[in-house]
């Protein structure tokens, strides 16, 4: 088959790999209908990786078709449509049973696409382990983009917005807008909150937050105008959706007394500067960690299905698996309007 492989910095090829095959009598094949590309995986792109490894296929966003299941397979058959969230558990611990496979009992979960011991989903074709619990039917009423968004993205942007402790008529900040800042927008309105205060340097992007009822700043106006407005006190609730140091710096520098900063910005900083005095002074909630997909989708996907969140409007890009070099240097470049490239086999 042909997949997507990471070769080293900025070395995305459209390369052939062996093909798939069950590796345990949970396991199943999908053929890959759509698959996307994260903001996360731009790290892999920049050479800063989660692993040593090289050749590997990347990604962790699809949607498809199943191809093929173990013996041990029992809520699946050949041919259901199904969307697989980024990371898997064992399938078999409380945890894991419930969807939260951050806390699998068996030290099992992983996510696709960061090393070669789970290959990714950027490709024809790939195997989920224990596919019964890694791998859900696409609801009725939810389109393949949409399922696509919610394997990652926009689970990810509604953990991010829980986090922040939105509450009806609060005041947020929602700081980059890649999809999954867009998306914490949406989910921060459907929440409840009165004013979202939209940052990113990008105009487009700003554009975009401002369609859907946002107040968009640049960065570099977004203290000021915001302590203006508020009469100095700040924000009692911040989404960081980028990643950087700098971002989570004015994040922490938005938030007000007793309010909550939620970091869900792929993070690989060691050696960040935290304002602890600063925090314990003012009695802050500083939240970080990464999304357990599954959790998300029984209050996510009756919102989806009723319209009151669109997540597929993010898309930007539909190209083909093979252009998936190109889809890359043009998402990293943020050229031609790219904000969520989907690429299809």
């Amino acid at each position: 088959m042909k997949a997507l492989r990471y070769f080293g910095e900025r070395d995305i090829r459209y390369d052939a790999m062996e093909d798939p095959t069950p590796l345990g009598a949970g396991d199943a094949i999908v053929k890959m209908d759509a698959c996307s590309i994260c903001g996360s995986d731009l790290h892999i792109y920049h050479g800063h990786g989660f692993s040593e490894d090289v050749g590997f296929c990347v990604g962790h966003e699809a949607v498809g078709e199943v191809v093929e299941i173990g013996r041990g397979v029992r809520q699946l058959k050949v041919g259901d449509k199904v969307m697989v969230p980024a990371a898997v558990g064992c399938g078999a611990c409380r945890s894991c049973l419930a969807g939260d496979v951050i806390h699998c009992a068996n030290n099992a979960g992983g996510c696709y696409g960061l090393s070669a011991a789970l290959q990714g989903v950027q490709a024809e074709a790939f195997r989920v382990p224990m596919a019964d619990s890694n791998a859900w039917l696409i609801p009725d009423g939810i389109s393949t983009d949409q399922a696509l968004m919610m394997t990652d993205a926009m689970a990810t942007a509604w953990f991010g917005a829980r986090g922040a402790d939105i509450r009806p008529g609060s005041d947020v900040a929602v700081i980059g807008l890649g999809p999954i800042g867009l998306m914490a927008v949406e989910s921060a309105f459907v929440m409840g909150a009165g004013t979202v205060y939209a940052i990113d340097p990008v105009p487009e992007r700003r554009a975009l937050a401002e369609a859907v009822g946002a107040v968009a700043l640049h960065p570099e106006v977004a203290l000021e105008t915001i302590r203006d407005a508020t009469h100095g006190q700040k924000l009692p609730c911040v989404i960081e959706a980028v990643g950087a140091d700098a971002t989570v710096d004015l994040a922490l520098r938005l938030v007000g007394r007793r309010g909550t900063v939620s970091v869900i910005g792929v993070q690989q900083s060691r050696r960040f500067p935290f304002p602890l005095e600063r925090a314990f002074a003012a009695g802050l909630t500083f939240r970080t960690g990464t999304c357990s997909v599954p959790e998300e989708w029984p209050a996510l996907i009756p919102l989806i299905q009723s319209g009151r969140l669109r997540p597929e409007r993010y898309i930007s890009h539909r190209m083909d698996l093979s252009q998936g070099a190109e889809a890359y240097a043009l998402f990293d470049k943020r050229e031609n309007g790219a904000l969520k490239m989907v690429l299809t086999a």
